[in-house]
């Protein structure tokens, strides 16, 4: 799908969120949250303050009140890049959760965790169960990126802990996703929710679910490639090289050239980013200069400062 198309019809970015929130909420609300596996970030802490509460609060619910003031703090602090679609990424998804838990008023019978396939799975398959949870939770997520979204949360946070502090986004991500899936492990634990599996294992197994779906993100995005290089051509190459070292933090090179349509010589902004900053830097670019001439291709390994080798 061209990004023409998308300008054209923006209301496919809208459906295309949707869809990857179904998807991750039936991934957290249907296979996680009764395995005690949680996936770190804002819905893990959901998925602890619910365990701390003996099932008290619906996840759903505790997912957007985290949000909301996560949202007006990115928003006051980093501006527009936390914008209407992210708002509606993390709203989806949280009614999703709540719906297919059977949490919503008028709606408890849905209960998708009831069905005799996830009971037994939860009982005689463990593993291929936190397994589908982590793809759905991937292929989610994945489809969110993919058309500009996000579900808010540790984004945010890590975000704004780069602006402030200078921490990098994975570094910082890691951190929190570390801190919520030890804190949940600790409610289980002192909450006696294990049931036939010790607290450690869980949190192993909570760890093991981040990779794999982290995995998936990357191959719903970008397939084979984590990256894009991208070359900027526009007479306000200074503005677009400016936003994108200061705001992304990201390095940038001037390329000498010179167009022969018109013989006019300029430089040519190159710069490389990973695959969730790319709608992002598209959309600046646009909105500093709506003609400028991008070219962005894959990019298979990138050895430097700010992004992981290959492995």
């Amino acid at each position: 799908m061209t990004d023409s198309m998308l300008k054209k019809y923006p209301f496919i970015d809208y459906i295309a969120i949707t869809i990857g929130a179904a998807f991750m909420a039936i991934g957290i609300g249907v296979f996680l949250v009764d395995a005690k596996v949680v996936p770190g970030g804002v819905t893990g802490l959901a998925m602890a303050i619910h365990y701390l509460s003996d099932n008290t609060f619906p996840i759903g619910v505790l997912i957007w009140i985290f949000n909301v003031p996560l949202f007006i703090w990115g928003t006051k602090v980093l501006g527009k890049q936390f914008g209407a679609k992210t708002f509606y990424g993390f709203t989806m998804s949280s009614i999703f959760i709540d719906l297919f838990r059977g949490d919503i008023p008028g709606l408890e019978k849905i209960r998708l965790q009831d069905t005799q396939t996830i009971k037994d799975l939860l009982n005689n398959d463990f593993l291929f169960l936190i397994l589908i949870g982590a793809v759905l939770l991937g292929i989610g997520l994945g489809i969110i990126f993919k058309f500009r979204g996000t579900t808010a949360g540790s984004d945010i946070v890590a975000a704004i802990m780069r602006t402030k502090f200078g921490i990098k986004p994975g570094t910082a991500i890691m951190l929190i996703d570390f801190i919520v899936i030890s804190l949940a492990g600790f409610i289980i634990e002192i909450k006696d929710l294990a049931d036939a599996r010790p607290a450690f294992s869980l949190t192993l197994y909570a760890f093991f679910l981040l990779f794999i779906s982290a995995r998936i993100i990357d191959a719903i995005i970008d397939g084979f490639d984590y990256a894009r290089v991208v070359y900027v051509i526009s007479d306000k190459h200074e503005l677009i090289a400016q936003k994108i070292m200061t705001g992304m933090s990201r390095g940038a090179t001037a390329i000498k050239t010179r167009g022969l349509y018109r013989n006019v010589e300029r430089e040519m902004i190159m710069t490389i980013i990973s695959i969730r900053e790319l709608g992002l830097l598209t959309d600046q670019i646009k909105e500093i200069d709506p003609d400028a001439f991008v070219i962005i291709n894959n990019v298979h390994e990138v050895l430097g400062e700010g992004f992981r080798r290959r492995i």
